[in-house]
């Protein structure tokens, strides 16, 4: 484990695509969280390796997909039908932890590890 790396962030029209990409290895739990200016930083997606279940916000289900490439130990992002709202630094985040059932995957303090951001712009 270390830090993390994101790549793939952009400026893109709305209703464009982009995939976030986040190198990671040997972490059990992988999140993705933004944070636009004046605002906190909100759970995206998130998936364990252990069960395989993906979480998403409210706002960005049916529009995002976070997969998993074991083989690669990558992590990704899919957003598609990009909004203007979807502007915001994007940031990778992981844990060691495992979970027996629920578990709180949209708060921050469930996550040791962080990379630096992406920047995700998208203009109407």
């Amino acid at each position: 484990q270390g830090q993390l790396a994101e790549s793939g962030g952009g400026s893109v029209q709305a209703g464009g695509s982009l995939r976030l990409s986040c190198a990671a290895s040997g972490y059990e739990c992988m999140g993705w969280f933004r944070q636009a200016p004046g605002k906190v930083r909100e759970g995206v997606a998130a998936m364990c390796a252990g069960d395989g279940r993906t979480h998403y916000a409210d706002s960005v289900k049916g529009r995002f997909t976070i997969s998993r490439d074991s083989f690669e130990n990558i992590v990704y992002l899919e957003m598609n039908s990009l909004k203007p709202e979807d502007t915001a630094m994007y940031y990778c985040a992981a844990n060691l932890r495992i979970y027996s059932g629920g578990w709180p995957w949209d708060s921050k303090d469930e996550y040791t590890y962080w990379g630096q951001g992406t920047q995700v712009t998208v203009s109407s």
